[in-house]
């Protein structure tokens, strides 16, 4: 074979599969309706196109930055933190890459050696296995249900762990499901990790997008031991609209951070500078985006709930956080004739032209994605073409 091992055994993330698919059918000409990718359907604010212009067009983007990022972007993310988190950070502690997604492989990378162990409550998002597979850890999974609303208690993290775990990865709100762990769950969660000397990664990507008068939480204020046993992961991707700029970040223990920052000298290098001064505009300039953007998600939430829990044999909880859906479609397939979820969403794709993603890559096999990050319109029509197909 030509091709490594650790290639052949990696899977495709299965929300741009079914991205690109719905596209590949679009330019066939088909109707296609995609609730597939995690993407505001906003243009990035006009402050921050304009950050990225200006730095384009006065030189100062034409050059190399330093590989971890630069450090005007490290004080606007210490600024941020104290701002939202309660505390601040010195220089390093914080790295930059391109994309949230690069972090979170440089963590992987940064601390894992083979076999070690990292928890991962499910339904999770579809890349963390794969890319703790990359880094040679061993991936162990705790099913949260969704009687506990999608979340893991400290019993089952303990039952899962062994003298190999090192990491435990949290995402809060959670992608799929939109739930929110609250400030109890997640101090108990904290304890048990500094208890145990577990490191906690705490993906904190849709931490401003939270509905409905529900709270974000970070895990990292709860407490100094707590602090010190997480490194924290976000972006500007989701909160400011800027998917295709690619801009992460990592937050934590110095020596953790500088090793990320290693990973990322032989790798990418830095990340586009002309996204870092987008970024450093997105964190300091005015907020009133964020708060328009996540008050049109809301009434998209508000609005298709009701309309998506009419469809025969949808179950869903309501969303708190994050831009999903993720019903439970057990009885839905059943209805239809279908054994597992991933032909069902092919099926629907087929019949109705509205693209949705398998809960099969997010560890769920009865439920299936739907992303409300688009217009209205759309989000309505989609429902009811569903809803059709199942009445039919």
């Amino acid at each position: 074979m030509k091709l490594s091992k650790r290639i052949r055994e990696m899977e495709e993330s299965i929300t741009l599969k079914a991205a690109a698919k719905a596209k590949a059918l679009k330019a066939e000409g088909r109707d296609i309706l995609s609730l597939t990718v995690g993407e505001p359907d906003f243009i990035t604010p006009v402050h921050i196109q304009n950050a990225a212009i200006t730095s384009i067009q006065d030189g100062t983007a034409s050059f190399y930055t330093v590989a971890s990022g630069l450090p005007a972007l490290k004080q606007a993310i210490s600024r941020h933190f104290e701002t939202f988190y309660g505390y601040s950070l010195a220089p390093n502690q914080i790295v930059a890459g391109t994309g949230a997604k690069f972090i979170l492989y440089a963590f992987f990378m940064a601390v894992l050696d083979p076999e070690d162990e990292v928890i991962i409550p499910t339904p999770y998002w579809v890349s963390y296995a794969d890319q703790v597979k990359l880094a040679e850890g061993v991936p162990v999974f705790v099913e949260a249900t969704e009687t506990n609303a999608f979340k893991a208690t400290v019993d089952q993290l303990e039952a899962a762990r062994t003298d190999k775990t090192k990491v435990l990865l949290l995402n809060s709100p959670s992608n799929p499901t939109g739930m929110i762990y609250d400030r109890d769950e997640l101090q108990a969660i904290g304890d048990w990790a500094v208890e145990h000397d577990i490191l906690i990664l705490a993906d904190d990507i849709y931490g401003r997008l939270v509905y409905n008068g529900n709270q974000f939480t970070p895990i990292s204020s709860l407490s100094e031991e707590i602090r010190k046993q997480t490194i924290v992961v976000n972006g500007v991707s989701k909160s400011y609209s800027m998917t295709g700029w690619r801009v992460g970040y990592a937050t934590g223990d110095s020596e953790i951070i500088s090793s990320m920052a290693k990973m990322i000298s032989q790798t990418t290098s830095n990340l586009t500078a002309a996204a870092q001064y987008a970024a450093i505009e997105a964190l300091e300039g005015p907020q009133d985006s964020v708060e328009e953007m996540r008050q049109a998600f809301e009434e998209r939430l508000n609005t298709i709930y009701p309309l998506l829990t009419e469809i025969p044999g949808f179950s869903c909880l309501k969303p708190q956080g994050a831009f999903y859906f993720f019903p439970d479609v057990s009885e839905a397939m059943k209805m239809k004739g279908y054994a597992n979820v991933t032909d069902f969403t092919d099926a629907i794709l087929e019949e109705t032209g509205v693209a949705v993603v398998t809960g099969d890559g997010f560890g769920a096999p009865n439920n299936l994605r739907l992303s409300y990050a688009t217009d209205l319109e759309t989000l309505k029509e989609a429902v009811r073409r569903i809803k059709a197909y199942m009445e039919a």
